[in-house]
């Protein structure tokens, strides 16, 4: 029998609800969507359009994998953040609205037309400057990633949004190499759950996101302890920092900001309400 375009939403959920997925409606939404060249939109005004034998197997290979907890975001092939949508693989972390946290902060208070220097450390897929580049066409960033793969994404991405112009991207360490005092901004979502702790992970994230974008040594402080005197070194006086955090290292990550000079020192909270990143600036006086 053919499936029309509600039957198949409704199927899809039950599938996913009978696996113990959470979220499944809108998993089985966008699946569903992807899968028969459709749009939310469709599904309202013309629910009984049948989709075509491919479009059916389509959706039955997306939900297995769904049912094996494959990502969404790797099953399609791209995720929405911010305002935009950007391309995703296993080489990079799936993006996620807790770190918008990050580009909201930074866009509150900087200035359309400045043409600040930003750096993102750990790039990734590019999530986080590409929304503040995005938004900000006179502003200039470098993106710096150990992974070539992870660099590869991003610049796909880079590219789709017509900001390749905008974005340099370099394989490297975090900042080694870089000069001291360089940048206006500096952005960076870093590896941090203890080592100890990735196994209990959902598999979504265990099985299928990079480990190395994921493990951050004992107490998952091992990067922030490089990072925050790194980030003060390269920024410009009176530049502007913000690192998101694991909900429950707020007090040890500002401690080493404040250690390595950091000043307005502050964590933000995210949509959950949970402590999510870590902002400051680095004093005005400093050379």
């Amino acid at each position: 029998m053919t499936l029309t375009l509600v039957q198949a939403w409704q199927t899809a959920r039950r599938r996913l609800e009978a696996a113990g997925l959470v979220g499944p409606v809108i998993d089985a939404r966008l699946l569903v969507e992807a899968a028969a060249d459709a749009t939310r939109a469709d599904i309202v005004a013309d629910p009984h359009r049948a989709l075509t034998a491919g479009q059916e197997a389509t959706l039955d290979d997306y939900l297995s994998r769904r049912e094996h907890r494959e990502p969404v975001s790797h099953i399609l092939g791209r995720k929405g953040f911010w305002k935009i949508m950007l391309n995703v693989t296993p080489d990079v972390l799936t993006p996620r609205p807790d770190t918008e946290t990050v580009v909201e902060w930074v866009l509150r208070d900087f200035p359309e037309h400045a043409p600040w220097s930003i750096l993102d450390l750990g790039v990734g897929s590019g999530a986080i400057i590409l929304s503040i580049l995005a938004e900000r066409p006179a502003a200039r960033g470098l993106g710096v990633d150990v992974s070539e793969e992870a660099l590869a994404v991003a610049r796909d991405n880079a590219a789709h949004l017509g900001l390749a112009g905008h974005l340099a991207l370099l394989r490297g360490d975090w900042t080694a190499g870089l000069a001291d005092n360089s940048f206006d901004l500096v952005v960076c979502n870093p590896p941090y759950i203890a080592s100890a702790v990735l196994e209990t992970l959902e598999p979504e994230v265990r099985d299928h996101e990079p480990r190395v974008a994921l493990e951050g040594g004992h107490d998952g402080l091992m990067h922030y302890r490089v990072l925050a005197p790194e980030i003060l070194r390269v920024l410009k006086p009176g530049g502007r920092f913000a690192v998101e955090i694991g909900y429950d290292q707020k007090d040890a990550v500002e401690a080493l900001f404040r250690e390595a000079g950091g000043t307005q020192v502050q964590t933000l909270l995210d949509l959950g309400n949970r402590d999510r990143v870590v902002a400051g600036a680095k004093n005005l006086l400093e050379t």
